[in-house]
């Protein structure tokens, strides 16, 4: 498993591990954390490619209990978590496993839709989710998920280059984390801070906002109720790379709160 490392505190700065969504790999420009390089001026950053993605190995299946798993060795004795959509999740699983390894725990819009399924609208989420990971046509390309998870919901499609296809294709076969059970109780008991991340939407295309963010709204603000988390909402709807100064600025002040 492969994971970037950005320090420029000549290795003298607290260690934070971030987990990257789908479609994606951590030091990507489009999707991933290169925003967030500036922050290494005063912290150690490892960005995971979780497995499937990136410079990472192949997988026969992602997962988020795998991730988990690595995100743990990456901790090593101690450090910041931060995770994104499926990364989220992976991140929520190694926090709930390890909470004696975390400083610190960020979610930007995490994927963890089943724990906050009592809300109408994440449950609508959740079964449209469940009926079309089962109707997935035979013959559906790696091309056909990424225009899928682009174009049809009226965002722009990336170049489908040998990395963002081979993601594409980790994407569409992982397993399903929006119907992960993640026991929150642990997590609110926990002593450290936690920050949820979450854009506010405008500006997004109509049926990406109905089918991704107002499901996503509505778990963080779930998330952040359940476990005593700050909420922070910011314009857009990809937080940590249309708005990467005001989330860095979280980041840094979640850090030095714990």
């Amino acid at each position: 498993m492969h994971a970037t490392v950005w320090d420029r505190t000549a290795g003298r700065g607290e260690r934070a591990v971030f987990a990257h969504g789908i479609l994606t790999w951590g030091d990507d420009e489009r999707y991933g954390f290169a925003a967030q390089h500036p922050l290494a001026d005063d912290y150690r950053l490892l960005l995971m490619d979780r497995r499937g993605y990136g410079r990472s190995p192949d997988t026969g299946r992602s997962d988020y209990e795998t991730d988990a798993g690595d995100l743990i060795g990456l901790l090593g004795d101690g450090g910041h978590l931060v995770g994104h959509a499926y990364g989220g999740v992976s991140a929520l699983v190694a926090a709930v496993r390890r909470p004696d390894l975390v400083r610190s725990l960020a979610l930007i819009q995490p994927g963890a839709l089943r724990p906050a399924a009592g809300e109408p609208v994440v449950a609508a989420a959740l079964e449209r989710a469940r009926a079309g990971t089962a109707a997935l046509p035979a013959g559906f390309t790696p091309e056909d998920f990424l225009r899928a998870s682009t174009e049809a919901l009226g965002m722009d499609t990336p170049e489908a280059t040998p990395e963002r296809l081979r993601a594409a294709a980790t994407s569409m076969a992982e397993r399903p984390c929006w119907d992960a059970e993640i026991p929150l109780e642990p997590l609110a008991a926990a002593p450290w801070p936690k920050l949820l991340i979450s854009g506010d939407w405008a500006g997004a295309p109509p049926l990406y906002r109905e089918y991704a963010g107002e499901p996503l709204i509505a778990c963080a603000r779930y998330l952040a109720d359940t476990l005593g988390a700050e909420h922070l909402v910011v314009p857009g709807y990809y937080p940590h790379t249309q708005q990467p100064e005001a989330v860095n600025r979280a980041l840094r002040g979640l850090w030095a709160r714990a």
